[in-house]
C-alpha cells in the first residue's frame, strides 16, 4: 500500500501543480488581464494618434508643394509678362530707330534735291 499511496500522492501533486500553472498562465492571459487591456488600450490610441500626425503631416506638405505650384506659376507668369514688356520696348525702340534712319535718309535726299535745282 505504501507505493500505491505514493503514486497517488505523485499524481495528486501533478495534478495540483497543472491546475496551479493554468490558474498562473490564466492570470496572465492577455485576453482577461485588465493590465493587458490597458496596454492594447495605449498602444492603439498612440496608433491612432500617429496615423493622425501622419495625414496632418501629408495633408501640410500637400498644401506646401500647392503653394509652391502656385508661387511658381505667379512667377512664371511674372517673367513672361517682363519678356513681353521688353520684346515690346525692343520693338518700338527698333521701330523708332528705323524712323529716324528714314527721316535721316529723306533729309540727305532732300537736300541732294535742292542742291540740285
Amino acid at each position: 500500500m505504501d507505493f500505491r499511496s505514493s503514486l497517488n500522492d505523485r499524481l495528486a501533486a501533478a495534478e495540483k501543480a497543472r491546475k496551479a500553472m493554468q490558474e498562473r498562465f490564466a492570470a496572465k492571459n492577455p485576453a482577461t488581464d485588465p493590465a493587458a487591456a490597458a496596454r492594447r488600450a495605449a498602444r492603439a490610441e498612440m496608433a491612432s494618434a500617429r496615423d493622425e500626425r501622419r495625414k496632418e503631416r501629408e495633408i501640410r506638405v500637400a498644401a506646401e508643394k500647392l503653394q509652391r505650384a502656385e508661387e511658381e506659376a505667379r512667377l512664371k507668369a511674372e517673367r513672361e509678362q517682363e519678356a513681353i514688356r521688353l520684346a515690346t520696348e525692343k520693338a518700338e525702340q527698333e521701330r523708332e530707330l528705323l524712323a529716324r534712319q528714314k527721316a535721316a535718309r529723306d533729309e540727305r535726299y532732300a537736300a541732294r534735291k535742292a542742291r540740285r535745282k
